[in-house]
């Protein structure tokens, strides 16, 4: 949500408080108390039932401190390499386990991660210009920021505009992958990593769905055989081997 310039009603003080009223403020909101109107969202940072209850008598949608079931909505931790924001959030289980999340994957994200998106934003149009077909743009763009790839994501980059300019579609090419186990994480790396790129699948067997959804949920997805010439971009061909 866009709180640039809205006002949030934060209502209580001390640590939880504080620490919400940053997070607020860090997003452009414009702190308010409870006699203020306007507003259309509220933090209660201590644990006031009543103002929770008054509040939304308002019609404000809550987030209530350590009582997520009061909450309309939740506040995630944050790791902001802007443009990029990835949000980590629990539903309200546990904070900790999300802040934890968050430091680890914060050693994991290059510091130069929102370079490389403003360098992607930049070359919109000329990619569609080089690339005018939907489908064949993505995979391009795909096989710049695969694993290994020239532009991996999880790399720092020093140009990325010039990896973006030598940007290729490449040839199609199937891959086949033996399923023996319902358990996606017995899945290999490899067979995960190709889950996720894959353009098309053909199933042959009962592979479980909880394989199929570790595939990207736009893959058009064929039952039999697969067929031997490769169609543009990355074909599966996933065989259940279970018996």
């Amino acid at each position: 949500m866009r709180l640039a310039g809205r006002p949030v009603m934060l209502i209580g003080s001390g640590p939880a408080a504080d620490a919400k009223r940053r997070l607020l403020e860090r997003a452009g909101a414009v702190i308010v108390g409870e006699e203020a109107a306007g507003a259309a969202l509220g933090v209660v940072a201590n644990g006031d039932e009543s103002a929770v209850e008054r509040l939304r008598a308002r019609g404000m949608l809550l987030n209530v401190v350590d009582r997520p079931d009061l909450c309309d909505f939740t506040l995630p931790a944050i790791i902001d390499r802007d443009p990029v924001l990835i949000a980590i959030g629990t539903g309200g289980a546990s904070a900790g386990l999300a802040a934890a999340l968050r430091q680890r994957l914060e050693a994991l994200l290059p510091a130069g991660l929102g370079k490389l998106a403003e360098a992607l934003f930049a070359a919109r149009d000329p990619l569609r210009a080089r690339f005018p077909d939907t489908e064949v743009r993505r995979r391009a763009i795909g096989a710049l920021l695969a694993a290994g790839g020239p532009l991996d994501p999880l790399a720092e980059h020093d140009d990325p505009a010039a990896g973006i300019a030598a940007a290729d579609a490449g040839p199609g090419r199937i891959e086949r992958i033996e399923i023996g186990s319902a358990d996606p994480e017995a899945l290999t790396l490899r067979a995960a990593r190709l889950l996720g790129l894959a353009d098309r699948l053909y199933i042959e067997g009962a592979v479980p769905d909880a394989i199929l959804d570790r595939a990207r949920a736009d893959a058009q997805r064929y039952a039999g055989a697969c067929p031997h010439i490769p169609a543009p971009g990355l074909t599966l061909h996933l065989i259940w081997t279970d018996i």
